[in-house]
Order: structure tokens, then sequence, then C-alpha cells
């Protein structure tokens, strides 16, 4: 007999706040709890204690709750942080505004930088300087800081930064100004760049650093009323909120260096889909999360999500943006979601995205007064989405607004609605195609070795048509696809990842100070999670290189097996010849530099352990709910069967054409194609193989 145990997890979203919650029983059934409610700026903690209302769950009989939001994000791009002082090295007080020189819309004259988040008037300098081998050049000197911090207080200053040349090298520089600012000013929200990362390049480490203090109050203002909020009703342990690098950490830990969550909503689902891949027997996986204005792809290799610390916010093909240096999921993300809006250009040519029509007005069906043609009106008008069914039956299609819409299309293009809908749909399957490849083709993966995972409300509506362009092995639609990223919460350790620059030619003798600088970062992250209560033995690490042909800019990561040896280290290099070979096409006779490591240390707290459930007869009858006529696009229209999502029980098989209609999302089958739902309730769709 085992112990009643509650899991949950919350979202927050733009839109909705989610939740979906597990509880195992003491006889081990599973019972599986799905909410939704509307997220509730500026006080988003009271979006997330009204969807633990409507779920029927009561905080004090939660074992472990994860948490995922949006805030830190929304208050860079909606401008919703605090006024910040930057404090740096003499001389560098302008590194924000030099940026970088590549500007991306290059023919243009007039082109102007971003402005920085940090005005010129309130960067400060102090004298001292660090080499990049972590020297101290020149002795650091405080004399003028009180003077400096006054100034701050004047100007209204919330929140300070430290950025010191090379302190990535040897950050002694940077904890002695951080002691001395909270010396002077009690209480200050204070930051220095290598609590945030030990990478080098001054311009992105000290943006980070301003961007991190740009946010801390506010976010640390929301974790804690969310804290209280939920101890006040009884949970027994602060909540655990997901990072941008697919693990999550403690509140405590990241009310200190908010900036980690920039992507948590994304990176929990790639997180679920790795999880759920090494569950179903698929650890090559292509993820796509399609939602209502973006969608989402990553690819996962041998189980591994791929994290890297090159990230950039607002950046687009006419602004360069801002670069965030910390540990992100390796996607691409475009405009194409089930708002985003088709329009025809001056050419008479037919594009969908990236402008999209939101939650509201929404797309012209929502019947909300939106009067653009969506992704969401072509799939109802196609039949593809059932007007009677749409949005689980919570919302009455408008089919008038939606013909009307489509119709101006059409009229713009000179064809019939039929056809501008089928249109809308085939270039927003084209523009998901180019985004997958992005990640899998332009690499140098091969995609018929992966398998298609599709989530979000509308990752099972494309899927199948994705899959087939792009050749992979089988479609997979996991269970409750709607809030799969809530789910891969759920799935995620308590993870932290170390990244600290330092050179060394990959030559012989290279291999005792690689093995050093490995061993000393591994012990301060087994300290820091023993400080938490974290038992040693449960932690766990995963090595990895950045290794670079010399003098080449821009550096390739390669896992390492095992101590780094003086043997290993012809592997380590063979490894890395590989790995730039597969991206790039070719390889080098050159010598190989390691520029840094990257060490994840990690370990299990409250996971959550999936039971296959008993499988039955594959006969899918029981589940039909009847028959309409459905456009597929490439394939035209065919009558095919509809199915209750919710009635498909494991081992049921059902062929193509079909629609699988669930609650959060629509499943299409394309003619010819068979599908059937696994022992997890995931349904796997093969090509051909339908009768």
């Amino acid at each position: 007999m085992t112990e009643r145990t509650l899991r949950v997890a919350t979202d927050v979203g733009g839109t909705f706040t989610d939740l979906v919650a597990f509880e195992t029983g003491p006889d081990g059934a599973m019972r599986i709890v799905t909410a939704k409610s509307d997220t509730t700026p500026p006080d988003f903690e009271t979006g997330v204690l009204n969807v633990l209302a409507k779920g029927g769950i009561a905080p004090a009989d939660v074992d472990f709750l994860a948490h995922g939001t949006t805030v830190v994000i929304n208050a860079l791009t909606e401008r919703k942080g605090v006024t910040v002082g930057l404090i740096t090295t003499e001389g560098f007080r302008d590194v924000l505004e030099i940026a970088r020189g590549n500007r991306p819309d290059f023919f243009n004259l007039h082109y102007v930088k971003p402005q920085p988040f940090v005005p010129r008037h309130l960067r400060a300098e102090v004298p001292g300087r660090m080499t990049y081998t972590g020297q101290e050049r020149t002795p650091l000197d405080l004399s003028a800081l009180p003077e400096i911090v006054d100034r701050f207080r004047d100007e209204g200053v919330e929140a300070v930064a430290i950025s010191l040349l090379h302190g990535y090298a040897n950050p002694a520089h940077e904890i002695a100004a951080l002691e001395r600012v909270r010396e002077l000013w009690d209480g200050v929200s204070a930051v220095a760049s290598h609590q945030i990362t030990r990478e080098w390049r001054e311009y992105e480490r000290t943006n980070t650093a301003v961007l991190s203090a740009y946010v801390q109050p506010v976010a640390a203002r929301y974790l804690g009323r969310l804290d209280d909020g939920l101890k006040a009703r009884g949970l027994r342990n602060s909540p655990y909120i997901m990072q941008s690098n697919c693990g999550v950490d403690s509140l405590a830990a990241i009310s200190r260096t908010p900036i980690t969550m920039v992507e948590s909503g994304p990176a929990s689902g790639f997180w679920g889909a790795a999880e759920l891949g090494k569950l179903i027997g698929e650890p090559d996986i292509l993820a796509l999360d399609i939602g209502g204005t973006t969608a989402k792809c990553s690819l996962i290799e041998a189980g591994e999500v791929r994290i890297m610390t090159d990230y950039w916010i607002e950046r687009s093909r006419k602004k360069a943006g801002y670069p965030i240096m910390v540990p992100v999921v390796d996607l691409v993300e475009i405009g194409n979601g089930g708002g985003s809006i088709a329009w025809v250009d001056d050419f008479g040519k037919l594009h969908v995205g990236p402008q999209s029509a939101g939650a509201l007005p929404g797309p012209a069906a929502y019947g909300k007064g939106g009067t653009e043609a969506t992704t969401t009106d072509a799939n109802l008008w196609l039949g593809r989405i059932n007007p009677e069914y749409f949005c689980g039956g919570e919302v009455t299609a408008d089919m008038a607004a939606a013909e009307a819409a489509l119709r101006g299309v059409s009229e713009r293009l000179g064809v019939s609605v039929d056809a501008a809908a089928e249109g809308i749909i085939r270039i927003a399957n084209n523009n998901m195609v180019n985004a997958l490849k992005l990640v899998s083709l332009n690499r140098g993966h091969d995609t018929r070795d992966f398998t298609l995972l599709a989530f979000g409300g509308g990752g099972g509506m494309h899927a199948v048509a994705l899959g087939k362009e792009l050749q992979v092995r089988k479609v997979v639609i996991p269970n409750a696809a709607a809030v799969f990223s809530a789910w891969g919460m759920m799935m995620s350790d308590l993870r932290r990842d170390y990244f600290v620059t330092q050179l060394a030619d990959l030559a012989a003798g290279a291999s005792e100070a690689i093995e050093a600088l490995f061993a000393e970062t591994e012990a301060k992250a087994g300290a820091t999670f023993e400080a938490e209560g974290v038992d040693p033995a449960q932690v766990s690490f995963l090595r990895f290189g950045k290794f670079r042909y010399q003098n080449q800019e821009h550096t390739t990561e390669v896992p390492l097996e095992g101590p780094v040896t003086e043997a290993a280290l012809d592997r380590i290099a063979a490894d890395f010849h590989a790995a730039y070979e597969k991206e790039y096409t070719y390889r080098l006779d050159a010598p190989v530099e390691m520029v840094g490591i990257h060490l994840v240390a990690r370990a299990e707290v409250g996971k959550l352990r999936m039971e296959p459930a008993p499988l039955g007869a594959p006969d899918a009858a029981t589940a039909l709910k009847g028959r309409r006529d459905v456009d597929f696009a490439l394939e035209g229209v065919h009558a095919s069967d509809i199915y209750d999502g919710e009635k498909l029980m494991p081992s049921m098989a059902l062929d193509g054409p079909a629609v699988i209609e669930d609650p959060g999302t629509t499943i299409v089958v394309h003619p010819g194609d068979a599908a059937r739902m696994d022992a997890y309730r995931n349904i796997h769709i093969t090509f051909g193989e339908g009768t």
C-alpha cells in the first residue's frame, strides 16, 4: 500500500492560468485534474489561487507544487520593471550603448539601436581591473561608492546591477562591490553578474545583470505574495519554480536571480516531451508546441534537451534585441498559432502571421468582434474543428463571422472561400515546417530518424501534415496536450546549470586543469544543494565542454563522459570534430581549444512516476460519435469518422480519415493513416498504415 499523494503544477500564461494535478491513491490508482482560469495581472497570484479553487484543489492537501509564470518576460517586454542603476569598471560605462555592431537591418541608414534599460546618467564607474585570466591588474577602489549610492537614491533607483570587467574569471571585485552596496543601502535589491553567469562577453554579461536587476523586485514581490497566499491556505512547503533550463528550482533561489525563469513556459513543455519520449521508447523527438499566438519547436536527441545561453528578447529582422546570458532551452519560435491572421499583400500573395488576433477579439469565430481571418477560422470552415464542439463546447462558433472574414481573403485572392481556407492551412503548415527544419535539417539531423511530438491547443490539428512533409517516423499527440507544459513541470528535476569560461588548448597536459575546474564547480554546486537541505546522494552531474577551432569566434558543445584524463583528450577532440562537422558540414585540420565548461547539477524533488494502464480491446467503436465531411487541404474532402477522445481507451485503434475531439484540442488523422492509443493515453499516428 502506498500513501495518497497530490502533485500539482500551475502555469500562468498571458490569457489563462492552467492547472494539472495528479492524485495517486493508496491503491496506486491515479486521478488527473485539469482546469483553466483567467490570468489576473498585475496580481498574478490571484489567478493561481483561483485555478486551484476551480480544480477543487485545497493547498493543504498538496504534497508538491511546481509553478511556471510569464511574469518575468512580461515585465521585460511591457517595460514594467524598476529603475536600475549600474556599477561597472572605469572606462566601460557605455558598454550597454555600444552593444554589438552586427545590426540586423544592415542597409537602413536610419537604423537606431535599442535603448539600454539603464540611461547613461544612472551608469557609474569604479576604478579597478581584473585580467581575462582572473589576475588583479589594478586594485578595486570603492571610495566613490557612497556618493554613487546617494545619487542613485536621489534618482529613484530601486535595484542595483554590478558588472565589472572580467568578473566571470574572478568575481572578487564584484563580491566586494556588492557587499559594500548592501552596507551602504540596507535592503536594496542588488545583483552582480557572477551570480548569474560566469561566461565571457562583456556586453551580454552586463545586459544580463541589468535585466535581472530590472525584474528582481517585481518577481520577488510576486513570488512572495504567491508563497504567502498558498501557505495561508495550508500549503506545507514553498512551491518550486520552473526555470528556462527545463528544471525547477527553489522559490528562495529563484527570487535572488529571477531572470532564469524568462522562458519557463516553453521549457517545461519541451522537458515534458523529452521525458515522455523516454517513457514510450522514443528518445529522439522533434517537439512542437502550437498555441494561440506562436508555434515553438525544439529538437531532443537521445532524451536530452539542448540548453544554450545565446538567448535574445525582442530580436527581429529589423531590431537587434537584448541578450540574456542564462541557460535557456534551444528553441525556434514563429508567429504562427490558432489566432494568426491571414492577409494578402500588394502583390496578391497570401501570408499567415506573425500578427495575431490574440484572445480579444480573437478569431472571428469567437464572436467577440474579430473581423480578420485566422488559422482557427480556416480549420472551422474546412470541418477540421467541430463548430458544435468549439473550445470543448464552451464557445458557440460564430460561423457567419468566420465566413465573412474568410470571404474577405478569398475576394482579394480571386478564389473561392474553400480554396482560401485551404491556402491558409497550407501556408501555416509550411511556416511551421520551415521552423522545424531550423532545429533539425539545418543542424545536420535527418528528420526520418525522429518522432514528431506535438502539443498545445493546435498541435494535433497540424501535426500529421507536418510529419508527412518532414518524413518523420510517426506523430505522437500526448495525453492532455492542451496543458502539456504544466505536465512537463511534474517531470522536472531540481536543476541548475553552471557555465564557466576558462581557455585551455586541448593538448597534452590540459586534462589536469580541466578536471580541476569541473571538480571545483561540482563542489560548489553540491554545497549549494546541501545548504538547502538536499541529500548529497540525490545530486547527479552531467558534464559538457564548449570547444572551438583555435581563433574561431563561437563554440560547439560536446558531452563529456567520466573524468577528463590525458587518455580521454583524443576522444574528446574526435567528438568535437564529429559534432562540428554534423552542424557545419566540414571539419578543419586545426588545433582545438576549450573555451569553457557546462555543468548540469540536478536532483529529483517530487518527480511524477507514470504507471501504464491495462491494455484493452483495439476496437474504438464505443468512442465513435458520428461522421462529417472534412477538408484535409492537400488530400481534399473526405467523409470522416469523428471520435470522442475522452472515450478512447488504451490499445484502441482507428483508421483515417478521422478526427478525434478532446475538450482541449482536436486531432486530425489523414486518409490512409492509422492511430492507436498507448497505455499512457497518448495517441500514436503512423503514415500509410490505415485501411
